[in-house]
């Protein structure tokens, strides 16, 4: 016998319908597990050989999907199996976030604990958690079998608006891959979005039964490393992987072959526990139980916050119409009142069930029917219901958002994009911005997160319904009104290192950094139905579908609701402005008292204004200098835009520097006002530098032998100017020298004599007159490093 003949006589470990028709729904734990792919990979044949209840949509039952021989919709259906064993003694741990979101409930309300009385007196299978007892219990305790319920998502590329709406109701993924073919598009697309939505998968490598028996082992071996190489960089790098023959032969046998139609009908094949025509299915379910993770789920599910959502509805005759999906949040009885926000209306809950049982309780997870009467079906396809008053129309959203690092394209600011929202897609303008501002905002809240949890960090290692922005690497963050943002053409792939930020927040499972965060303005084209903190990603599904390219652009977080009319002039984004004018004067020189240093603390400059520029709007303005010195401009200076600047802590500015005039505008202020967020420094005081006193000498004095008594003397000047270009060392060349002659001397007999800096004893020598009032120029050779105001000797011949 061969192997698949021989696996043909093994049976399957799951439960026939009669082994749990005395087991009541509430003691039945139920994970979703998403089954994603490309096209004609066989997920459809998968499911039916798994199946032993289906619903109404399962197995491509439409007549569209039977006619084009392609799943079109979502199809749903379960089988059940004993409680894994690593699940036995393990807790149902509920995550501090999800806790303290349940603060605010109002359990505290009388009709609430009526409410969670009635709960408890009717099993309620949460534990306990309703009425404030302890929220973490075993859950062999809780629960006594374990149910799968199998999404099965379309592959086609046209459809990946259904895929998004699939993968965000699940707890788990299997990828399916066709092992002849390998990773192809949608299969890459496929991983981005269980990227997003959750945090286990499995790859399925199915068809293996196409390569020759011979081979089968080598080939398969060969398409593993493939795919490993193919999840490198994502957080899925050490996924399991199982080959598997769901149909030997071709799945479309499988797909559209017969089996049940109805509601709890149970496949002949798996009913007996055979399996018929497929090669290792034992192999796929011991993977995927020793896989299992304990689900995250509400710590308190009040009715007050229950979510559902809907992915198909129909009449049944004298009962009323039945909606089916999956509940995302909270708990839901029978009579309690759910409301149709897309349709303003409300309507009561006339019964439950789950895969056509009986169920007194659905809460988050549960995938499961609900009955309501005076309904019509028609005016419902897909869209959420929920507790009255907890799910409001928006026209707009600001949120957190990442980009998907495989998207190529460019996410530029003021591009419209696909928004998929649950199981809507709308489109929406998306503007982004603050990710220098919010890198630092997420890296304070992590250093004040690891202080406060003390080293208890939060449990990591379950399941959790792909609908919530956590499992995307979304951080829970408030959006500040009051904050100021840097103006953004468009996304940043990377934070420029001047920004003294983090280059991104957060890395995949191989250490590769990930796009950074960025603040986005979502402004739906058409409003829609949503809560806050809700996952929304963002496409590019107008891309060519036949293109070899990811179309998924970005994940986010909805954090706060935007509206254009109301909100618009309350972002706070602006533009950094620069302006340079020069210091053309310099203020009397002081000695700086704290460091001895000779400055000036008033300066007059030049270049900033035009001349009829009323300078009133402008005292008080920071002015910068490039040492970082700051002052602030005190009035004008004649006539021609000059201006006087004072520095409170003094500087060592020099004539022809440059000042900077620095300041932020405000996209939408009105007034385009000069914004500034520096201050002026602590004073530091001096004390004023003299200039020496000059002798003035008689008429009757100026002779040769007064001229000849000069000559011998040594004359003491005073530099007034250096001049010329800075040399290497930082000197200048030339200083501008008063002191040494009256403007009677002929200095031209003079030239070329000696000159000495006082306090750095440096030697120049008499270069030529400069003007007319005895001033000379003295030129060092290897530059001077005096200060102006600095006494010099002029050396006896």
């Amino acid at each position: 016998e061969t192997a698949t003949e021989q696996q043909q006589q093994q049976k399957l470990p799951l439960l026939s319908a009669e082994q749990i028709k005395n087991v009541p729904p509430e003691r039945i734990l139920n994970i979703n597990v998403g089954v994603l792919g490309h096209v004609d990979t066989g997920k459809t044949s998968l499911v039916k050989t798994l199946s032993s209840v289906l619903s109404t949509a399962a197995l491509d039952k439409s007549k569209q999907s039977r006619a084009r021989g392609i799943t079109l919709d979502l199809g749903f259906s379960a089988f059940l199996l004993p409680l894994p064993e690593q699940l036995r003694g393990e807790q149902q741990t509920i995550s501090s976030n999800e806790i303290s979101s349940d603060n605010n409930d109002g359990e505290s309300s009388s009709s609430d604990k009526k409410k969670k009385k009635k709960n408890k007196s009717n099993g309620n299978r949460s534990g306990g958690a309703g009425d404030g007892s302890d929220s973490n219990s075993n859950l062999d305790q809780r629960y006594d079998l374990l149910q799968v319920t199998l999404v099965d998502c379309p592959g086609h590329a046209s459809l990946i608006r259904t895929i998004i709406g699939g993968a965000q109701i699940i707890d788990m993924v299997l990828l399916v891959v066709d092992a002849t073919k390998g990773m192809q598009t949608q299969t890459a697309e496929c991983l981005v979005i269980a990227e997003m939505t959750t945090r286990n998968l499995i790859v399925v490598l199915n068809k293996i039964d196409m390569f020759p028996e011979n081979e089968r082992e080598e080939r398969v071996k060969l398409a593993e490393k493939k795919i490993r190489m193919a999840l490198r960089g994502t957080k899925f790098a050490d996924a399991k992987m199982v080959g598997i023959s769901a149909c030997v032969g071709g799945e479309k046998v499988a797909a559209v072959g017969e089996g049940g139609g109805h509601i709890g009908d149970v496949t002949t094949t798996n009913v007996h526990g055979e399996i018929a025509g497929t090669n290792n299915i034992n192999g796929l379910l011991d993977v995927l139980q020793s896989q299992m993770k304990a689900p995250n789920r509400d710590a308190r599910p009040s009715p007050e916050r229950f979510h559902f959502a809907v992915d198909h509805c129909f009449p049944i005759k004298g009962q009323g119409t039945v909606l089916t999906g999956t509940c995302l949040s909270g708990s839901a009885r029978p009579n309690d009142m759910v409301e149709f926000p897309t349709l303003a209306t409300q309507k009561k809950i006339k019964g439950l069930q789950m895969f056509r049982r009986k169920a007194n309780i659905i809460q988050q997870g549960d995938r499961a029917g609900i009955c309501v009467s005076n309904f019509d079906a028609k005016l419902m396809e897909r869209g959420t219901i929920a507790s009255p008053g907890t799910i409001k129309l928006i026209h707009g959203a600001i949120a957190v958002v990442r980009k998907v690092r495989f998207f190529k394209g460019q996410l530029n600011s003021g591009g419209k994009f696909h928004i998929s929202v649950g199981h809507q897609t709308v489109m929406a303008t998306v503007t982004f911005w603050g990710a220098r501002e919010i890198a630092k905002q997420v890296e304070r809240e992590q250093e004040s997160q690891q202080m406060a949890s003390n080293g208890n960090a939060p449990i990591l290692g379950k399941s959790s319904l792909g609908g919530t922005a956590d499992l995307a690497g979304l951080p829970r963050l408030k959006f500040d009104w009051n904050q100021d943002f840097l103006h953004q053409d468009n996304y940043l792939e990377t934070i420029p290192a001047s920004d003294d930020v983090l280059p991104s927040q957060g890395e995949t499972s191989n250490g590769d950094s990930q796009p950074p965060l960025h603040w986005a303005r979502l402004e739906f084209l058409t409003p829609v139905y949503c809560p806050m903190d809700s996952l929304v990603i963002g496409s590019r599904l107008d891309t060519e579908v036949n293109a070899n390219a990811c179309r998924l652009a970005f994940s986010g977080r909805l954090v706060e609701r935007y509206d254009e009319r109301l909100d618009n002039g309350r972002l706070k984004s602006y533009t950094k402005k620069e302006k340079v004018g020069r210091c053309c004067r310099l203020g009397d020189p002081y000695r700086r008292s704290d460091d001895n240093k000779l400055v000036r603390y008033e300066v007059f400059g030049t270049d900033l204004f035009k001349k009829e520029t009323n300078m009133s709007q402008f005292v008080g303005l920071l002015i910068e200098t490039d040492s970082g010195d700051v002052g602030s401009i005190q009035s004008s200076f004649g006539s021609s835009g000059k201006f006087r600047v004072h520095f409170p802590a003094g500087t060592a500015l020099r004539e022809g520097d440059s000042l900077y005039l620095r300041f932020k505008r405000y996209a939408n202020d009105p007034r385009k006002a000069i914004h500034q967020d520096g201050a002026l420094p602590q004073a530091r005081i001096g004390s004023r530098v003299d200039p020496p006193v000059k002798k003035k000498k008689k008429k009757n004095c100026i002779n040769n032998a007064d001229e000849q008594s000069n000559t011998n003397n040594g004359a003491v000047g005073e530099i007034e100017k250096l001049k010329g270009d800075i040399l290497e060392n930082g000197k200048s060349p030339l200083a501008i020298v008063s002191g040494l002659f009256t403007m009677e001397d002929d200095i031209s007999k003079h030239k070329g004599r000696k000159v000495v800096a006082i306090t750095t004893e440096e030697e120049g020598f008499i270069h030529g007159s400069f003007g007319k009032m005895g001033k000379v120029k003295v030129s060092f050779e290897n530059g001077v490093s005096a200060e102006v105001g600095s006494r010099v000797e002029m050396l006896a011949i």
